[in-house]
């Protein structure tokens, strides 16, 4: 089945698939994008499956259904509390692409690199770049996944949250701050979706490691920035520090991978 998909033109693939999904998404009435944030889906996805086939759209695509479901847990009590995402989590083109931003940048590597328009030369410093770019992707995604589970779930459930800087408890839903349910249900999201990575070929049982270890790095990491400078800078939204989240636990990840294979050899 795959190798069928494979052989058909990806762009023809891509944009039929996708509009198709689209024109369904449009007239469902439980809404999970905007209209405009339908659009610029549309486009992510198409980028996705023209440069990661789809493989790299599976990943995508888990996050998506997963997020928007976890996102939508205990839901009337977040809104009774006020601490609901807005539009009661509708997602709109800022949340597309500060979820997304990290690994659709890592997929238009590999497609350049694909391509043959760029060749890494064999005293470039970094080794089997490819595969690092698809370990960033995916673990832009785990983490990504694990930070949304993680809010979620502990505005939803959490017993007792605390600010991540100074361990002092605070309401549930404030910037910064973490609980145990929380922080456990953003670890097996961020492991879920690491082996679907592993599960369509994109990464190692090794690259699973490393995206689920950073993507724990990165989602305290982003809890730090929401307690210590999110509120001192207008132009630091959730939206940025959704983009520096997912920067991270890409980074982290191709770093672990590098030091790994250094220490081997």
């Amino acid at each position: 089945m795959s190798s069928l998909i494979d052989s058909v033109n990806p762009w023809l693939v891509a944009v039929g698939l996708n509009t198709i999904l689209l024109g369904l998404a449009w007239i469902v009435p439980k809404k999970l994008l905007t209209p405009a944030g339908l659009f610029h889906a549309w486009f992510l996805s198409i980028l996705i499956w023209v440069t990661l086939g789809w493989q790299g759209y599976a990943v995508v695509m888990f996050y998506f259904l997963v997020g928007s479901g976890v996102t939508r847990i205990g839901m009337a009590q977040k809104e009774a509390e006020g601490i609901a995402e807005k539009r009661s989590g509708a997602r709109g083109p800022e949340n597309v692409w500060g979820s997304a931003l990290t690994g659709a940048l890592c997929a238009l590597g590999v497609g350049i690199i694909n391509s043959g328009f760029f060749v890494p030369s064999s005293q470039f410093l970094v080794p089997n770049l490819q595969s690092l770019l698809l370990l960033g992707y995916v673990a832009s995604f785990s983490t990504k996944l694990a930070d949304t589970t993680a809010s979620e779930v502990g505005k939803a459930y959490g017993k007792s949250t605390f600010l991540i800087t100074t361990l002092q408890p605070v309401p549930r839903g404030t910037e910064g701050a973490i609980s145990l349910e929380g922080t456990l249900a953003g670890i097996v999201a961020s492991v879920a979706i690491a082996f679907v990575g592993w599960a369509v070929g994109l990464i190692d049982l090794l690259g699973v490691a490393w995206c689920v270890l950073a993507a724990f790095i990165a989602t305290n990491l982003e809890s730090v920035i929401g307690a210590t400078l999110q509120s001192k800078y207008t132009w630091l939204t959730n939206e940025v520090v959704n983009i520096f989240n997912t920067l991270i636990g890409a980074i982290a990840a191709v770093l672990l991978a590098w030091t790994w294979i250094s220490i081997i050899k």
